[in-house]
């Protein structure tokens, strides 16, 4: 039997200490001292401070994990991702002066900041972030100087081929829930309160003379189910369907599978989504409000399959979702499904009526996971929780195959989670279920479409 726990991974590098006394200002300590002259000139002191190359010698990022090549498929690199993190700019407690630097740091690939807008999209939001105490951003969010800030540095943390920093921003409606949005020339806050649609009409306009908008952008739904409107039940629009690419399912240390089940007798997040007609890949995230972005283990994150390590590569693989959510650093996880002679990737579009459909998976991360006992499941639609067509244990090391049957006409999506059987899920489902026991990743679902 596998003695190895599954939390036991080899050490990272421990977290640089900030290079000045600014860094170590956090929102919570300005707070608790009540000196909202202090945060300010922090803030003003480190703006720009980060240069390209200051923290990122030879030697920095550690080298854990599987191998970036896929053993199933070709012509994409494993890159590791982190695309939700917060700052002082909005309700986190660092300097976002420093984020890019411990993310790459942490020996991430990709990273993005996306702190929250709520209220401040405006010259006057802009006006009363300066003038009110600290915790007034907290609740207003961004304002479009703090939008433009986090561009220059993420363009100044940016290296093709080494190191993607992406601008992004959380549209954060409290009763609702909150959507992230990346590639965005503009950003938008919560206009009008207790809808969704302005927002899913923002990502389908172009910016104009009078009004901006995100066409061109990509967003994703974040920890589905926390607030209690779930996207007014993943309200759909089949305008944006391209260009609404993910599903938080791995969010800190949670696993989102069934939230609101046991407590509310609500139906699972991802039917919700997936049975409403969205077609979005899973993602998972640390959602980092600390000072120690890229670091804990054991917080979500996502491996991108690209074709080139750039922003372009990046969107790219994420518009094609062609992704996987874990929760442990340098996992490898790709999977393919083939039925009638035509192989395709997780994300992609599966030509099927009925029959067996073969799955391949290729999960890896390094020589301390080779056999470890492990689960995979195969989740198909459900009408409250998604249905289990299989559950194969296997051996982390070869290729793991299976042969499951799938009819059309049941539902059009089919994912893998893949499970540690000897450990629980701390937010279970109905008894019984697969999804109980404790999630290690999830892949991007195939859409499944009748010939």
């Amino acid at each position: 039997m596998c003695s190895h726990h599954p939390h036991d991974h080899p050490p990272l590098r421990p977290h640089p200490e900030p290079t000045d006394d600014v860094a170590r200002v956090t929102r919570r300590r300005v707070a608790g001292a009540g000196s909202g002259l202090l945060i300010a000139s922090a803030l003003g002191a480190t703006a720009g401070a980060v240069e390209p190359g200051t923290a990122w010698g030879a030697g920095t990022r550690p080298r854990v994990g599987a191998t970036r090549r896929s053993r199933i498929t070709r012509g994409t690199t494993l890159v590791h991702a982190d695309l939700h993190n917060h700052t002082l700019l909005s309700d986190g407690d660092g300097d976002p002066a420093q984020a890019f630097v411990s993310m790459r740091s942490a020996g991430l690939d990709v990273a993005a900041l996306t702190d929250h807008a709520t209220l401040s999209d405006s010259v006057l939001g802009e006006v009363l972030a300066g003038i009110l105490p600290p915790e007034y951003k907290q609740v207003a969010g961004i304002t479009p100087g703090d939008f433009a800030r986090t561009a220059r540095l993420a363009d100044r943390a940016d290296r093709d081929g080494r190191f993607t920093a992406i601008r992004g921003f959380e549209w954060s409606e409290p009763l609702l829930g909150h959507v992230n949005v990346w590639f965005s020339e503009h950003y938008i806050d919560v206009v009008q309160a207790g809808v969704m649609q302005p927002l899913l009409d923002w990502l389908r306009r172009e910016p104009g003379l009078v009004l901006d908008g995100g066409a061109g952008a990509l967003a994703g739904f974040n920890h589905p189910g926390r607030e209690p409107g779930r996207f007014q039940e993943f309200r759909y629009d089949a305008r944006v369907r391209a260009r609404v690419v993910s599903l938080e399912l791995f969010n800190r240390e949670d696993d989102y599978l069934f939230e609101g089940y046991r407590e509310d007798g609500r139906s699972s997040p991802l039917v919700a989504c997936l049975n409403g007609g969205w077609r979005t890949g899973i993602l998972g995230v640390t959602d980092e409000h600390g000072t120690d972005w890229g670091f804990p283990e054991g917080k979500g994150r996502t491996g991108l399959w690209v074709k080139e390590h750039s922003r372009a590569g990046v969107k790219e693989a994420m518009r094609a979702r062609r992704f996987f959510a874990t929760r442990t650093s340098g996992l490898r996880v790709d999977a393919t499904a083939t039925s009638g002679g035509r192989t395709v990737r997780m994300g992609g579009r599966l030509r099927h009526d009925r029959g067996p459909v073969r799955l391949r998976l290729d999960l890896a991360r390094g020589a301390e996971w080779r056999g470890r006992r492990l689960q995979v499941q195969v989740l198909r639609p459900g009408t409250v929780v998604p249905e289990v067509a299989d559950v194969v244990d296997f051996e982390v090391g070869p290729v793991v195959e299976l042969s499951v049957p799938v009819r059309a006409h049941e539902g059009d999506w089919m994912l893998l989670r893949i499970a540690d059987p000897t450990q629980l899920n701390a937010t279970p489902g109905p008894a019984g279920h697969p999804g109980n026991r404790l999630g290690i990743a999830y892949t991007s679902p195939w859409w499944i479409d009748p010939r």
